[in-house]
């Protein structure tokens, strides 16, 4: 047998000892031979691919606000604000754990055809954890409310689904916190709008979630707003990016640009910032905006060139996405654990399920006078309105193209063959509504106990920067919250022809129903309900299922109630510093089951809450837990800082119990000029709705 050197032996005894290259080492290793141009060409969001360095093309831009989007087909759940709804972190986390799934699987797919397009890639620019302060906000169906802590919590949730295991060979997808930061519209001027806001409102309100999600999630991306902040545009703010995101709260992940926010910088009747694209290139890329989604990048070597930047800066934001890209195990092209998942899970039978659950805890029974649902079989039953079987409509937006939609008319007819379902109305309509056309819906309805009419608005008409020029509505946003009125008639109409009438509303955002809470029996807000919205709502018409949802934003009378849509100040906004009456308050949602509050005893730092189900069929509630000081005029009336769902039988009572921890007790210090915890004088306000609740001292 042939002996092996001793020099040999050593050689390979120290190459097996050697530590492996971190992601990192290898990112710098690939950088250091390119080109100015091609680095500028790896940082915008078509990034080109590079063979003589082994970097193939990849498109960063890829969407999963509610499924994975804009891709074929996939799994359609509930629009996020519906989510919210739930108040259910464990079930948000399973949901976008299947979102990842279905990701991987379509990622893999598209690597087998050859290439990896805008769409396609394992990099999610989601969630959108902006706070829905005011109701026109047409964008505000993509957050998940307008409270920073359930943001905060359910943010956390989409976060960890998406992302996998942070321990895990290969990270399974990246999530983004967006738009950082202090956007929550108005869509007609986000590019040139400029946010002034107390620092207090910023640390209280608009930050808390992005701190969640980058301190304790460890979220991968940040998206940086269109807005200015204090003058300057968010993607060259040296206050956000390097004092806040990255210097106190350590982040060291990516920075990505709003699509074209860049561009913003030096278009003409934007934010006038910058002159030109080298100048805006430089400004961004020199505070940490890592990657453009858009073109101004393909300047850096100009702005390099000029002295406006340091090609350090380009290495340093190159360093990162490379690195990004390596834990994804996207410069590899090797298996992954994640490329075992198969095809059949893409809007298969467990995620349509898991979307039916999510819709179902996503609904809100609003009102049920005389406690007409649930429906009993053999009830007549019409279906009427302009949302009855618009499957679009449920998609929401940021959406697939779904396979199999079940409206609400193709639930309810499998319920009740024969179900008439007339249209009735348009959405929304630019004149006054037809009373000859009104009588013609009643005259048809003759002999029908009760009308289920599927009314609100629709993805359509309300959403991101859209061209919409209908009474009540404006480039995406809203400048009305009522319920049209073409549709507002004819409820009346029905009414006063004796109808019992079951409103189903279909909204991304709160709605003024006054009128309605006395032209309707029962009401249900159904927000955007995904794919399988129309099985969810015909399981809670039914009873099949008791509805449990609450919502995580305030439903206000009119528009009347609400400050001026521009001004991002909180006073007078949302349930935390609004003193008025609202329709519906934040956390309010019925059951068909009915709740009582024992007194609360805080036991060593737990806070415990006895809750009765008083009625005669099982329910679930979602208990919440708030604290205020009641010594501090200036600041919130009331802050969520805890909730749990909880379901209890009939006639049962459950111990409900709230760890009490430094986060319950944050508070604004302006020494600190930061939210800090606080001890003592301090009253925990606990309940199923934040406008009726018990209060303990402590």
């Amino acid at each position: 047998m042939k002996r092996i050197p001793f020099f040999l032996c050593l050689l390979l005894v120290l190459i097996s000892c050697s530590p492996k290259q971190t992601d990192a080492q290898r990112a710098r290793e690939l950088l250091a031979d390119l080109t100015l141009e091609q680095k500028a060409s790896l940082m915008m969001h078509p990034s080109a691919a590079i063979p003589e360095a082994g970097i193939p093309a990849y498109n960063w831009w890829n969407e999963a606000l509610h499924g994975v989007g804009r891709n074929g087909k996939a799994t359609v759940f509930p629009q996020p604000v519906g989510m919210a709804a739930s108040f259910d972190e464990p079930l948000l986390f399973e949901v976008f754990t299947a979102v990842s799934d279905e990701a991987r699987v379509k990622n893999r797919q598209a690597r087998e055809r050859g290439s990896v397009g805008q769409y396609q890639g394992l990099t999610f620019w989601t969630p959108n954890i902006n706070i829905f302060r005011d109701p026109r906000w047409g964008r505000g169906m993509e957050t998940y409310g307008e409270d920073p802590y359930l943001t905060g919590q359910l943010g956390m949730a989409v976060v960890r689904g998406l992302q996998g295991p942070s321990n895990a060979p290969v990270l399974k997808a990246h999530a983004c916190a967006k738009h950082f930061a202090v956007h929550s519209g108005p869509e007609w001027n986000r590019h040139s709008f400029n946010a002034e806001i107390s620092e207090r409102d910023l640390r209280e309100t608009y930050l808390p979630a992005f701190k969640d999600l980058v301190t304790r999630a460890d979220v991968q991306e940040v998206m940086i707003a269109y807005n200015r902040f204090r003058g300057v545009p968010c993607g060259a703010n040296d206050y956000l990016v390097n004092k806040i995101l990255r210097g106190e709260w350590g982040y060291k992940g990516l920075i990505v640009s709003d699509c074209w926010a860049i561009a913003d910088f030096y278009e003409p009747g934007r934010h006038n910032f910058s002159d030109n694209a080298a100048e805006a290139t430089a400004l961004a890329i020199h505070v940490g905006t890592d990657l453009n989604c858009g073109g101004s990048y393909r300047t850096i070597p100009d702005a390099v060139r000029s002295g406006q930047l340091l090609e350090a800066d380009v290495d340093r934001s190159l360093e990162r996405l490379l690195t990004a890209r390596y834990r994804l195990g996207e410069l590899d092209n090797k298996p992954t654990q994640w490329d075992a998942l198969p095809d059949a899970i893409v809007e298969g039978p467990d995620h349509l399920a898991l979307a039916r659950k999510m819709a179902r805890e996503s609904i809100v029974l609003l009102q049920n006078r005389d406690g007409l649902l649930p429906l009993a079989d053999g009830t007549r039953i019409a279906l009427v309105g302009p949302n009855a079987d618009d499957r679009e409509m449920q998609w929401g937006n940021y959406n697939s193209i779904p396979e199999q939609t079940v409206t609400l008319a193709d639930a309810l007819k499998e319920r009740i063959p024969g179900l008439p379902v007339l249209r009735g109305c348009e959405l929304v309509l630019a004149e006054a509504p037809s009373a000859k056309a009104e009588q013609a819906v009643i005259d048809s309805l003759t002999g029908y106990d009760v009308i289920i009419f599927a009314g609100g608005i629709s993805p359509r008409i309300e959403g991101e920067e859209m061209k919409v020029a209908l009474p009540g509505f404006r480039g995406g946003d809203r400048t009305d919250i009522q319920l049209p009125e073409v549709q507002r008639s004819l409820l009346k109409r029905l009414h006063e022809a004796g109808k019992k009438v079951v409103l189903v509303n279909f909204s991304g955002s709160a709605m003024g129903l006054v009128p309605e809470t006395e032209n309707c029996d029962a009401i249900l807000q159904a927000w955007y309900p995904g794919e399988e919205g129309g099985h969810a709502l015909v399981d809670i018409l039914f009873g099949e299922v008791a509805p449990s949802g609450k919502l995580p934003v305030t439903f206000y009378r009119d528009i009347a109630q609400v400050p001026d849509y521009e001004n991002y100040d909180m006073k007078g906004r949302t349930y935390r510093y609004f003193e008025g009456d609202p329709l519906y308050a934040f956390g309010y949602g019925l059951s068909y089951t009915t709740f009582e509050y024992g007194e609360a005893r805080v036991k060593g730092r737990e806070l415990i809450v006895p809750v009765r189900n008083t009625g005669n069929r099982e329910g679930t509630e979602v208990v919440q837990l708030y604290v205020r000081r009641p010594d501090d005029a200036e600041g919130p009336l009331k802050s969520l800082r805890g909730f749990q769902r909880v379901t209890i039988p009939a006639g049962a009572t459950a111990e409900v119990r709230f760890p009490l921890t430094d986060e319950t007790f944050l508070y604004w210090s302006p020494e600190k000029r930061d939210m800090i915890p606080v001890s003592g004088g301090w009253e925990l306000l606990y309940g199923g709705r934040s406008d009726q609740l018990k209060v303990l001292s402590y």
